[in-house]
């Protein structure tokens, strides 16, 4: 039986329903300051029901996901998988640096512009 729907599409983080009940990060480990991209959240909606409240989220590609960011000069180390030597799947710790700002295009949240 279908269900009354008022299906609204975000064009990223700016528009107005991106931040409908996606709630601030908590703050993990020693990140500074709040994304000011994504205004804590680590990610927005892409596309939100008005009715049902179901959504498609991307993540912030400025702080990836953490709502929190590095403002000195440290490294911020990122999950990561990589292949082992033996050709296995693995877990590492990726490090970027703190200052490098990735741009997003709203055609395709979520992935950057390299």
């Amino acid at each position: 039986m279908p269900h009354a729907s008022n299906i609204v599409y975000c064009d990223g983080p700016d528009s107005p329903h991106a931040f409908d009940i996606v709630p601030i990060q908590p703050r993990k480990g020693s990140l500074d300051a709040m994304c000011a991209f994504c205004k804590g959240r680590g990610q927005w909606n892409t596309e939100i029901d008005l009715v049902s409240f179901r959504c498609k989220r991307t993540a912030c590609d400025r702080c990836h996901g953490a709502g929190w960011v590095e403002t000195g000069s440290d490294p911020v180390g990122l999950p990561d998988i990589e292949i082992s030597p033996e050709g296995y799947p693995q877990w590492t710790l990726r490090f970027e640096p703190a200052d490098e700002v990735t741009p997003i295009d709203p055609e395709k949240p979520g992935l950057s512009q390299t």
